[in-house]
């Protein structure tokens, strides 16, 4: 990493993802609700942004029913917590957040509220590349090997793990570029997995930021229990 652009103060915008249903947990409301250590987990990453220089304001995107949980939730509130609701799809969601965001905001900065542990360090980093480089988001090397296979579970190839990078969030991206790559979305009607994804349609590049192997998305009731043993060590 060569090292970003110093972002300025109070010139980003965060998207917070916060309207999965979180099936997987099989508990009786979304996960991003459930606590951990005592606070709801869509909480922990608010928290984080909100203690940070340059952000300038949080647009939540949640269901009506949960817009209390944040509510009051950050002491000494320097910024506006805005909110949306959520769309079909995710990137219906990030669209709604981005319909919200202030126009003067230089970066828009979307991360899913299911990952507590993001650090404000890596936060930093990425807003920092993506001053740089237009769009850029946190990953981490792929540790694992990883086999592609085929549709009768036999082995094409191993891909070559050096390559390859496993995402996570916050994706960050000037809001123009994320703009046009929406339109060029909806207009050939393609299927997005991640944010970045509707930036690489623009054929723009995207830099990825390493970032930590504690920003895990807990999804599962396992990951509850390693993403509290993380919290406690850090």
């Amino acid at each position: 990493r060569q090292g970003g652009e110093a972002v300025k103060e109070r010139s980003v915008s965060v998207i917070l993802l916060s309207g999965g249903q979180g099936k997987r947990m099989g508990a009786n409301m979304p996960k991003q609700y459930l606590p951990l250590l005592g606070v709801p987990i869509a909480l922990h990453s608010l928290r984080t942004f909100c203690g940070m220089k340059e952000v300038k304001e949080v647009v939540v995107v949640c269901d009506p029913s949960y817009k209390n949980v944040f509510e009051g939730s950050v002491e000494n509130l320097q910024i506006p917590i805005k909110f949306t609701t959520p769309g079909k799809e995710r990137q219906d969601s990030v669209f709604n957040g981005l319909q919200e965001i202030d126009g003067d905001s230089e970066l828009v900065c979307v991360h899913d509220s299911a990952r507590p542990l993001v650090s404000s360090e890596d936060v930093k980093k990425v807003l920092e590349d993506a001053a740089v480089h237009g769009a850029a988001v946190l990953g981490v090397p792929v540790k694992a090997t990883i086999k592609e296979a085929n549709s009768d579970s036999f082995v094409v190839k191993t891909l070559d793990r050096k390559t390859l990078w496993e995402m996570q969030t916050p994706q960050v991206m000037k809001p123009n570029l994320l703009r046009d790559g929406f339109e060029l979305v909806k207009r050939d009607a393609l299927e997005v997995t991640d944010d970045v994804s509707i930036v690489e349609y623009l054929k723009h590049p995207v830099y990825i930021t390493e970032g930590s192997y504690t920003n895990i998305k807990v999804t599962t009731p396992d990951d509850m229990l390693l993403a509290e043993r993380l919290m406690n060590d850090k």
